[in-house]
């Protein structure tokens, strides 16, 4: 089952029960800086401050130490965590995903073909932390390299989209294929990337979608893609 809902995660996640879901991957807010210049790399964004494409940021003030806990809550035990980062939050959200009692693996890279242009050398990749609540357990592919080499998302819908591509690697090496009883769980689910690639794998989902604007998005690539999933088994 694909379940999506509109609304605050601190309200939403009350309704979920402990140890219920068997996945999470989610990129979630935080600070980011304005896209940078030969002169400089810009200030940190406040809220609706920094603006891509059709849309931006509006809410993005919740901090790790806010959500972090309930999805260590959430998850049940022996399962895969994929938090996404950048390099400004990369330490402080290693230090908040610990706090929360996840047990990280590492790290992975998300190396994209565009770049953000600095001072200090051109920005072209995002961390993955790669976490785990309870034993070790292996992913599906363990030939899958720790830096993803993944094209960026051509004309974004919202300002951090991720690729469905990308998505996929990480669902496929931590779900289990066509087991519509494994719950995968995106708590700030954009325009539902991690949505679609669970339709992809046949697994259940919940994602949780604050921005009324994309929440929209999100409903429609869902429709989209099980219309397609419907005509392939036809």
């Amino acid at each position: 089952m694909i379940r999506l809902q509109n609304g605050n995660f601190k309200e939403l996640i009350k309704a979920v029960a402990d140890k219920s879901v068997d996945l999470i991957v989610t990129d979630p807010p935080y600070k980011t800086t304005k896209r940078g210049n030969s002169g400089g790399t810009g200030g940190m964004c406040k809220n609706s401050d920094f603006i891509k494409g059709k849309g931006g940021f509006k809410e993005n003030a919740i901090e790790f130490k806010e959500w972090l806990p309930d999805c260590f809550r959430v998850l049940k035990e022996d399962s895969h965590a994929y938090f996404m980062t950048n390099n400004k939050n990369l330490k402080s959200m290693l230090i908040a995903v610990e706090d929360a009692g996840f047990k990280v693996f590492k790290t992975l890279i998300w190396a994209k073909d565009n770049c953000i242009t600095n001072m200090w050398y051109m920005d072209s990749h995002e961390y993955i932390i790669f976490a785990r609540k309870g034993k070790a357990k292996k992913i599906n592919n363990c030939g899958t390299r720790s830096v993803l080499n993944i094209p960026n998302v051509k004309n974004k819908v919202h300002p951090s989209e991720k690729p469905v591509e990308l998505m996929d690697i990480l669902v496929g090496n931590s779900s289990i294929k066509d087991d519509e009883t494994f719950l995968m769980f995106d708590p700030f689910m954009g325009s539902g990337s991690c949505a679609i690639s669970a339709m992809k794998q046949g697994i259940g989902f919940l994602g949780f979608e604050l921005d009324n604007q994309y929440f929209k998005e999100a409903e429609d690539n869902v429709e989209i893609m099980g219309f397609h999933l419907a005509m392939a088994k036809n």
